[in-house]
């Protein structure tokens, strides 16, 4: 893990967790890590008959606006799985 630069306020676990309940309502959502780098894994009904790629799209598209930026708070997603409960 590595020490990436941020100037964001507060729990980015928790900023993470909260940006994909909010596009996945009924999403049970992990979120590990930290110094930019995290692990993710969303469990949703959502993900029932969805592909690998278009389950992880929806999540990553859910917190890209971490991502963006010099400071963004999340660097990379070094893992992320999904499944359907």
């Amino acid at each position: 893990m590595s020490d990436h630069p941020t100037n964001f306020q507060g729990s980015i676990p928790d900023a993470v967790r909260d940006a994909i309940v909010a596009k996945i309502p009924d999403a049970h959502v992990t979120v590990q890590g930290g110094g930019g780098h995290f692990t993710i894994e969303v469990v949703s009904p959502v993900f029932a008959g969805k592909g690998m790629l278009e389950s992880q799209r929806l999540v990553l598209g859910s917190i890209k606006h971490l991502m963006a930026g010099d400071m963004a708070p999340v660097h990379a997603v070094d893992s992320l799985k999904t499944r359907a409960p």
